[in-house]
């Protein structure tokens, strides 16, 4: 087997905290199964934009071209909030940059509610137990990468404005990853929109209907956002892939971290191809954020990343049995009372990596 490369890519607050604990479940895997993962560092977002006046420089893009994957800690903070590079949209955020550039469209953000910190969450056990959740965000349009886009003054006011745009491709092949990807768990599929009021849903949901008649196994709803994250919440467990724009997508994904128990708790994937067309090259990250608050204190939640890392071996290396196991090994490590402050612990982010190592090899 050819050398697997593998791009890190830190980034601010937690992020580089984060990371280091996911690059240990690699290395741990690799060595066991005598995987050959070579893995390259550099920066990006706020980090790269105090050392070379950019988000993204073009030798981080030239190398995550040249990787088969790309582990991202967390970007972002005040500090860079308000930096306004020459360029669109995906000038403005180097994560946004690689997944504009790199082409990956779809997004995966699962979320569980775990046994072990149903007592934590804001829901009785009855309702939330057994909920599993893949909700699916389009990454590389919508209103995040509107070109039409900015601020005016006119009449003594000032107006800003992003206009949300997806042509009838883009949702094509978003909704067929969708699909593809409900084939491989329960068969239902939700498609969340705001078609009653605004035309480029009422093209989604159109283009989710014709796509729908190639998966005639698939059970499919339509749901308007509102109605869909309240839907989530009454009645979770009966939701399986939920698929929605970039925007809605990014709101929906961070909203199933109240049945998981932290944002710490939640992985993501960023997939350039459909899942189904065989192993992909993704961009893979904890949705966490950057945490700047409790930046290097030593007590940020790693579970996610180290789930996303663990996406990896599935989507890019097509080893789903290793994600599987790190799955596992995260369920004893919950099962054993082993959690970060997050989750009502107090273990450090190395002694929860430390746990779940030592239950990957039981």
């Amino acid at each position: 087997m050819p050398n697997l490369k593998i791009l890190a890519l830190g980034g601010d607050g937690i992020g580089p905290e984060i990371l280091k604990q996911a690059l240990r479940l690699v290395n741990h895997l690799a060595k066991k199964t005598r995987l050959p993962i070579n893995v390259d560092h550099d920066l990006l977002h706020g980090a790269s934009y105090d050392v070379h006046r950019t988000f993204c420089t073009s030798d981080v893009l030239k190398k995550a071209r040249a990787a088969h994957a790309v582990l991202v800690g967390a970007v972002g903070g005040p500090k860079w909030d308000d930096i306004r590079m020459p360029g669109g949209a995906e000038c403005q955020d180097g994560l946004m940059h690689l997944r504009y550039h790199l082409k990956t469209y779809l997004g995966l953000r699962p979320a569980k509610a775990w046994k072990e910190l149903l007592p934590i969450i804001p829901f009785r056990p009855e309702v939330v137990a057994g909920a599993d959740i893949l909700v699916l965000r389009e990454m590389c349009g919508g209103a995040m990468f509107a070109t039409q886009r900015g601020q005016t003054f006119s009449a003594g006011k000032r107006q800003g404005f992003d206009m949300t745009a997806y042509d009838e491709d883009e949702v094509a092949r978003f909704a067929r990853g969708g699909f593809e990807l409900a084939r491989r768990r329960r068969k239902r599929l939700t498609s969340c929109d705001k078609s009653n009021v605004m035309e480029s849903y009422k093209l989604w949901r159109c283009i989710v209907d014709e796509v729908a008649k190639d998966y005639p196994d698939i059970s499919l709803q339509h749901l308007l956002a509102d109605n869909c994250a309240y839907q989530m919440m009454m009645r979770p467990s009966e939701f399986d892939v939920v698929i929605a724009c970039n925007q809605l997508g990014d709101i929906f994904s961070d909203l199933t971290g109240t049945l998981a128990g932290s944002l710490g708790m939640l992985p993501s994937a960023c997939l350039a191809s459909n899942p189904a067309e065989g192993p992909a090259f993704g961009i893979y990250e904890s949705t966490s954020g950057s945490a700047i608050d409790i930046a290097r204190k030593g007590i940020a939640n790693p579970v996610g990343m180290i789930l996303s890392a663990a996406m990896m071996f599935e989507y890019t290396f097509a080893l789903p049995d290793l994600r599987l196991a790190v799955e596992d090994a995260i369920e004893k490590t919950l099962a054993d009372g082993i959690g970060t402050p997050d989750i009502g612990g107090d273990a450090s982010s190395t002694e929860m990596t430390d746990a779940i190592l030592k239950r990957v090899d039981t």
